[in-house]
This record gives structure tokens, C-alpha cells and sequence, in this order.
């Protein structure tokens, strides 16, 4: 029991060599390098008249990340953007100074029995991005760096690592891998990352220093870089982080800045409509519980 916290229902405790949580932010840790947020979607199976619908809602100051591993989401944002996300597919939404976007499930599913999977992730942006422009970029499965390595299958979702790069338009040094394997074997590659470090577990188990850590849990490296750990067959983990930022980052419902200020201005223009529009929406979400911040 030496340098790794495990949060079980935000009670701390020290194991190993990692910080176990159930999800980003916890108390205990609010950023992993950019990383500000994940969430994993499901699984869920959805009968012919329950539909995943998300209504239009604001960001600011970063970059949301869709990966699904079952199920179809059309994304409709206030740039005109309208797609839909298949599995292995990635969406990167980049707020900047705003953007409104909703995910509904699309029109010629809504009707039929559909599973429902994936992770939803925050990328904050740097201080000097904060404000640019929104953008929106798709990528498709097949321009993913895909690779294998010691009976080890990669994929490079967004950033560089390992001398490759994804496509995937980032504007901070990050990383966001997959590595899936089907023998138990152990894993070393703490050498080709870089800033902080963290690994969560989709499916499967790990081991390390003893201790064994099954799905979706995050443990988060405190020494920046992931150690030396053990996958058990059949399991899929990602492994994720960066550069951190030197300033603190405040989180209030689905605005992220390192200035309350941009965020009240955010309150103020949602609340009052000034957002663009997405088209063909009509939904508005109102804000909610004002009464605190979220920061690291």
C-alpha cells in the first residue's frame, strides 16, 4: 500500500502504484494532462420506442471526443454539422468561444430495438484557445493508426504516440489510446508517453503490483507515467493523457475555462438565447444548479 489512491464512493485509499476512480473528474483528481471529463455511455439496449436524445446544449473552451462501440448518434451542432457517428468512428467538436449541438438517435433507428455504448470525453483547450472559433471534424474508422505490438492491438484515437499520429485535430500534446489483448500478458510502454498518464478499463482486468482492477475503474499514474502492469486476456483498456496546463480549469455544467469570468459570460448568453441555433432544433435546456464550480 504505497502511492495509489482507489475512489470507492469518493472514500480515498492508497494501493499500489495507481489512483483508482470511478470516473473524471472525482474529488481527488479533476484533470488527467487536457483531460477534463469522461463518460461512459452504457451499455444499454433500448426497445423500438426508447431513443438516446441529448436536446441542444452549450460548450465552451474545449473539445468534446464521441467513440462509440455499438449503436448510431447523429450529431447536429449550430455550425450546420449533421452526421452520424458509428461505431469505431470519432466525432471532435471544438467549442471555443461557443457552440450548441444535440445527439439524438438517428430518424431510421428510432423505431427499432438498438444497443446504445461508448465514451464521452472533455478535452480542455489552452488558455490562448480558449476563444477561437468553434469547429468540427468526423473521422472514419479505417484513418485511425491501427497497429500490433508484442500480441498487443493499438489504435491511436486522437494525438501522437509511438511515432504515429491521428488525424484527429488537437491543439495540445495528448494522447488517447486503445490497446486490446488476448493473451494474459504483461505491458511496459510508459517510455513512448509523456506528461500525466491514466488507463481505464473497458472491459476484462489488469493487474499491478499485486492488486487486481477490473472495468471502469481509472487509475491515474501518479508519477506521470504508467508502470509496468499485467493484462488478463480478452481485455480492452484505454489509455489516455498529456501535457497539463499551467493554470487551473473551472468546470460548470458543460462550460470549461480557466477564467469564471468567460463562464459567467457563457451563463448570461445561453440564458438569453445568444448562442447560434442548431438547425432544425427547437429544444431549449436551461441551466442548471448555479451554486458551485468544478475545479482541480
Amino acid at each position: 500500500m504505497s502511492n495509489i489512491k482507489l475512489i470507492i464512493e469518493e472514500r480515498p485509499a492508497n494501493i499500489g502504484n495507481f489512483m483508482v476512480g470511478r470516473l473524471l473528474p472525482f474529488r481527488e483528481k479533476r484533470t488527467v494532462g487536457p483531460f477534463a471529463f469522461i463518460d461512459h455511455m452504457g451499455p444499454v439496449l433500448l426497445k423500438d420506442y426508447e431513443n438516446f436524445d441529448v436536446a441542444p446544449h452549450p460548450h465552451i473552451g474545449l473539445s468534446t471526443l464521441t467513440f462509440l462501440f455499438e449503436g448510431e448518434i447523429m450529431h447536429k451542432d449550430s455550425l450546420g454539422t449533421e452526421v452520424v457517428i458509428k461505431p469505431g468512428q470519432v466525432n471532435w467538436m471544438t467549442a471555443g468561444r461557443g457552440i450548441a449541438h444535440s445527439e439524438r438517435t438517428p430518424e431510421y433507428l428510432r423505431h427499432t430495438e438498438k444497443a446504445m455504448h461508448g465514451l464521452q470525453i472533455w478535452v480542455a483547450l489552452p488558455k490562448d484557445l480558449e476563444q477561437m472559433e468553434p469547429e468540427f471534424c468526423h473521422v472514419e474508422e479505417q484513418d485511425i493508426p491501427s497497429w500490433e505490438q508484442n500480441n498487443i492491438q493499438f489504435k491511436l484515437i486522437a494525438g501522437e504516440a509511438f511515432g504515429k499520429k491521428s488525424p484527429v485535430p488537437v491543439y495540445s500534446p495528448l494522447y488517447f489510446l486503445e490497446l486490446k489483448s488476448t493473451a494474459k500478458q504483461k505491458i511496459n510502454i510508459g517510455d513512448y508517453l509523456f506528461g500525466e498518464s491514466a488507463l481505464y478499463i473497458l472491459e476484462g482486468a489488469i493487474e499491478s503490483d499485486g492488486h487486481l482492477f477490473e472495468p471502469r475503474q481509472i487509475l491515474i499514474a501518479n508519477d506521470a507515467k504508467l508502470c509496468e502492469f499485467t493484462m488478463h486476456e480478452n481485455t480492452t483498456i484505454y489509455i489516455f493523457g498529456g501535457e497539463a496546463f499551467p493554470e487551473e480549469r473551472f468546470i460548470y455544467w458543460n462550460f470549461v475555462a480557466s477564467d469564471k469570468e468567460l463562464i459567467e459570460k457563457a451563463k448570461t448568453r445561453w440564458l438569453a438565447q445568444e448562442f447560434a441555433p442548431v438547425p432544425g432544433e427547437t429544444d431549449f435546456v436551461p441551466l442548471p444548479d448555479q451554486s458551485k464550480y468544478i475545479k482541480h
